[in-house]
């Protein structure tokens, strides 16, 4: 299935490279670095430079934290979207939202995607993507109301609990009008599931895959990996990278990142393993 988002398409073997700029005073992985709106617009100048194939632009905390209220959020985000659209006009702007409110001023700003990570709390939210002919992302959060950590979270199979949910999503995006091949499904570690769950979804993330809805990752620096490695954020980089290219050779097709350039080279060799790159130069053994 071919993925189709603003002015790129990607196709079945295409592994997109989408980067995070977070306009948040408060993000647990890059506190308060791109809250200024220059630093911001800084940080998409950058990402572009390395490759990246979608920017993916937030202005509320995931987890706990300060109250942001709808005018805060699009007081971070609007202008930036704007400028963003009219700096790089092929470039797929995703905007990480869950309220209607919002996705729908800034899909009027340039927006490509709706990057709704509370996997519907707003159900107006996949209106707003009909409307405006955009992509949006399904997602996984357990039944938990946006910004809440999991307590004692249980499934019989976090993995079907999984599928069942963001296909049937998927779906309903379908029958409220979204094109099907701007739909993504995002199994949404660490919302809603301890490491144990979004280890197997790891694991198992071929399952996800084989319902052929475009599979979008987000795995930095998250706590997942973490507290698997008994790490901090900011030495999470090398589990982030094995995570990343596990959920590769299981047919992820976009992988949400803080880092760019590595996690091209990751997604480039898994690629070429797989043989659907040829290397860059193979000379080696034939001089």
């Amino acid at each position: 299935m071919s993925l189709v988002l603003g002015a790129r398409t990607f196709g079945e073997h295409d592994r997109a490279v989408m980067a995070i700029v977070n306009r948040t005073p408060d993000s647990f992985s890059d506190p308060g670095e791109n809250f200024d709106e220059k630093a911001a617009l800084a940080r998409v100048d950058q990402v572009v430079a390395e490759g990246a194939d979608l920017v993916d632009i937030g202005g509320v905390k995931a987890g706990y934290g300060e109250v942001v209220a709808t005018a805060e959020e699009l007081r971070r985000t609007a202008s930036l979207v704007g400028q963003v659209r009219a700096a790089y006009p092929d470039l797929v702007i995703s905007v990480d939202t869950w309220r209607s409110e919002v996705a729908r001023e800034l899909c009027h700003r340039g927006a490509d995607l709706i990057n709704d990570t509370w996997a519907g709390a707003d159900p107006a939210v996949v209106e707003v993507a009909a409307e405006f002919g955009v992509g949006i992302v399904c997602s996984h959060a357990g039944g938990l109301a946006p910004r809440t950590d999991p307590h004692r979270v249980h499934y019989d199979d976090v993995v079907a609990d999984v599928v069942a949910t963001v296909t049937g999503l998927a779906d309903r995006a379908v029958a409220a009008g979204v094109h099907r091949d701007k739909i993504l499904v995002d199994p949404t570690h660490d919302f809603g599931k301890n490491t144990h769950h979004s280890l197997e979804l790891t694991r198992r993330l071929d399952e996800l895959t084989a319902t052929r809805w475009p599979v979008l990752v987000a795995l930095s620096n998250k706590d997942f990996i973490g507290e698997t490695l008994g790490l901090p954020v900011e030495q999470r980089l090398t589990g982030t990278l094995a995570a990343t290219a596990i959920s590769a050779w299981h047919g992820a097709r976009v992988f949400r990142t803080h880092r760019v350039s590595d996690t091209r080279q990751v997604l480039a060799m898994v690629a070429s393993i797989a043989g659907h790159r040829p290397p860059a130069r193979a000379l080696r053994g034939l001089a």
